[in-house]
């Protein structure tokens, strides 16, 4: 589904034609072994359709640059060795689907450069192509480039929508696109399958781009089809 015009959104990431560039966000690889060692014990499935998403996201495209927008590994202050092998293993995954690599540093990134190293990867605080300024979410960034970008996409939220039918609550994952000052916005979905997400119908927002989001379009992933949901001031009656 074509979001906003030349952006295509396809499984939970983002493909700008133009550019030829797609955005990725949030994997989060090593979050099953954070919550094994925190006694929370959870099946260990999420590389398994992290990559099975990553090459159904990918084959269709012709690529010349993944941008992973943030928070590709889960530990704050350490690289556990489930993290060094499947981090790696998702990056040579990427090589093998576009020219170049880049990382942006997420809130959760921060020691991400050992692991960039061994593959010659550029490792960044944002990413621009063409008139789409690329950064995680948890904090604004002023410069040159975000003053001229017409266009900003974020992670960092997990957004997902919950409505609930007698006892029964369907939860879904998604994408939003709203405003940001003069700019067009756009919210990546987490690209990690142990957690929902955010309920953004009852929860506050994370990031400081989203104060007033009644307005924002919720783009909502329901198995291989992006659906269309409409405002998220609509959609609030019904969660």
């Amino acid at each position: 589904m074509e979001i906003i015009n030349g952006v295509e959104a396809k499984s939970f990431g983002l493909y700008l034609k133009k550019e030829k560039v797609a955005v990725i966000s949030d994997l989060h690889i090593g979050f099953e072994e954070a919550l094994n060692k925190q006694g929370i014990l959870v099946p260990r499935f999420q590389f398994e359709d992290l990559t099975n998403e990553l090459k159904k996201f990918l084959k269709d495209f012709e690529t010349k640059i993944v941008v992973v927008n943030g928070d590709l590994k889960h530990e704050f202050g350490t690289i556990s060795e489930t993290e060094w092998r499947q981090t790696l293993q998702i990056i040579d995954l990427l090589m093998g689907y576009c020219e170049k690599i880049v990382l942006i540093k997420g809130n959760h990134d921060t020691i991400i450069g050992p692991i960039a190293n061994k593959r010659n990867v550029e490792v960044k605080d944002y990413f621009v192509a063409g008139e789409f300024f690329i950064c995680h979410g948890d904090k604004i960034l002023k410069n040159k480039e975000f003053d001229k970008a017409k266009n900003v996409i974020i992670g960092h939220e997990h957004p997902a929508v919950s409505f609930r039918e007698g006892g029964r609550s369907e939860t879904y994952k998604c994408f939003l696109k709203g405003k940001f000052k003069n700019k067009n916005l756009i919210v990546l979905p987490s690209m990690n399958f142990v957690t929902e997400g955010t309920n953004i119908l009852r929860e506050q927002p994370l990031s400081p781009f989203l104060k007033n989001i009644d307005d924002f379009e919720v783009y909502a992933i329901s198995e291989d089809e992006i659906l269309d949901f409409g405002k998220i001031k609509n959609l609030k009656t019904l969660s």
